[in-house]
């Protein structure tokens, strides 16, 4: 085991290689009712010929030491599933077993992740032998028994115009008792377009894993190459990134907001919101001509400036947007008929929540401290963030859990934009060192983004990992339908507002 802070980069070699008997031990020691799992994946390319010479990379995040445990061990074709210990490695073992035809043996329910197009006999990208993974689709799913019991299957396709992903209830009248979610119908193989790079398209890749995220997963992106190459950005490079992460968060969380204030028939916040997140979207396209972000965050820095004239115009903007927002915001939250609606609608424990590793507005509603940005601050990190949590985990604690965001992001970015000076914004950033790891932590809006990015002996990636927040936060809304009316999937869902491609990926 070897500890690291967020984005630092350190030399393979310095993370001991155990057995898995010994990675075991060393697991039951870190893990404890505050770590959390950050990622876990196979770390090199198999053998041709089978599974030989797995290498097993584990990612578990101590905030009681602000730090990030990385574990490195070897892995045969099948072995005890760590998710009858830990649930939260219970994708992360799927996934795997999925990719590289390994058997985590007592896994509560081995099925794939997403849907793999590869024909019996041919090579995968890794350069697998594999058998026929499932047509995209065909899968199981878990049954409830008994009289009166009866199964609503909704999508893949949907009335809106959204991604696709499965939903399958096990109802007793208009009660809920298990709900499955089935996503991965536009798995891009994102995570192999990266092998072999940095290459000229991956920027734009990175800015699209999750496309309302894409101020998030740049971030990411730019403080691993700049860890892997030894730099760091400049103080006002520094501070447009973060003004970009939070005007992200803003349009993202006033959105949710309002579309939850349409979900339950109020219209007065719902009209409101849908014109005050296009505020905040202008915002950031008045910082890089896009609205999303896109072009904003570069490795070495950022790509625009901010004049004297644009700094003005910002604050003004932020300003008369603030007051407008909170008064859609006060509407939405005095409401009784909106309170009785949201309270006590699809909760979710405290104990379930830790235990299934929710991150974001998902795990903080729920009473869980999971800001990354306090947890694992990086050695550039010098602005404190204060704790901001629900108690109840239901509905209105995660709309909660927003509306404290929102006025924590207008803060900052009024802090930020007021603080910006002249200089450079953007230095070349060197090569990526060779044989490497590094990590980052990035707080998006929905959660923790966790990257991760092994180079090979040319400073090429050997292995890039992607965890977007809602790879762990889908199986809160399912496990937040359980005894709901299915009437209240709508509402539940909109409270979580998770992304499919950025599952999928």
């Amino acid at each position: 085991m070897k500890r690291i802070r967020n984005n630092e980069a350190i030399p393979i070699a310095d993370i001991p290689k155990t057995s898995f008997a010994s990675f075991l031990d060393q697991l039951e020691e870190v893990l404890d009712d505050s770590s959390e799992v950050l990622a876990c994946f196979v770390a090199n390319k198999p053998a041709k010929t089978g599974n030989e010479d797995l290498e097993l990379l584990t990612l578990i995040g101590c905030p009681a030491t602000n730090d990030i445990a990385v574990f490195r061990c070897d892995l045969a074709s099948s072995y005890p599933a760590l998710t009858c210990r830990w649930p939260q490695f219970h994708l992360f073992e799927r996934e795997i077993a999925e990719q590289f035809g390994v058997t985590p043996e007592g896994h509560p329910w081995l099925k794939p992740v997403r849907f793999h197009q590869v024909w019996q006999g041919s090579r995968d990208a890794w350069g697998r032998n594999v058998q026929q993974h499932p047509l995209v689709g065909d899968m199981e799913y878990f049954q409830v028994a008994g009289d009166e019991i009866h199964e609503v299957g909704v999508g893949p396709v949907h009335a809106g115009i959204i991604e696709p992903g499965h939903f399958r209830f096990q109802c007793f009248g208009e009660i809920v008792l298990h709900l499955e979610i089935s996503l991965g119908y536009q798995h891009r193989g994102a995570e192999q377009l990266l092998s072999g790079g940095p290459h000229a398209a991956t920027a734009c890749q990175m800015e699209t894993l999750a496309g309302d995220t894409s101020v998030g997963h740049m971030s990411a992106y730019s403080q691993i190459l700049e860890s892997l190459s030894g730099q760091q950005i400049n103080r006002n490079a520094r501070a447009l990134r973060v003004i970009g992460l939070e005007l992200e968060r803003l349009a993202n969380h006033v959105g949710d907001i309002g579309a939850l204030a349409g979900d339950v028939g109020f219209l007065p916040t719902a009209s409101f919101c849908g014109r005050i997140r296009g505020d905040y979207l202008n915002m950031t396209a008045h910082l890089c001509g896009s609205r999303f972000g896109r072009g904003l965050v570069r490795p070495g820095g950022t790509l625009f400036a901010v004049d004297e004239a644009l700094q003005t115009k910002l604050l003004d903007v932020i300003n008369q947007t603030t007051k407008d927002t909170l008064g859609a915001l006060n509407l939405f939250f005095t409401a009784p008929s909106v309170l009785s609606r949201l309270e006590g609608t699809g909760a979710i424990t405290r104990d379930n929540a830790r235990d299934l590793g929710l991150t974001g507005v998902a795990g903080r509603a729920c009473g869980l401290d999971t800001d990354s940005r306090r947890l694992y601050p990086s050695l550039a990190s010098t602005a404190e963030h204060p704790l901001l949590c629900g108690e109840t985990g239901d509905v209105f604690a995660r709309a909660h859990v927003r509306r404290l965001e929102i006025d924590a992001a207008t803060a900052i970015v009024r802090k930020k934009l007021a603080g910006l000076t002249s200089g450079p914004l953007k230095e070349n950033v060197n090569p990526p060192r060779p044989e490497m790891l590094a990590v980052s932590l990035v707080e998006g809006w929905r959660g923790r983004i966790t990257h991760v990015a092994l180079t090979d002996g040319q400073g090429k990636f050997n292995r890039y990992k992607v965890v977007d927040p809602s790879f762990f936060n889908w199986s809160g809304l399912a496990m937040s339908l359980r005894n709901q009316q299915i009437s209240d999937f709508p509402l539940c869902n909109k409270s979580f507002n998770l992304s499919y491609c950025g599952f999928d990926l």
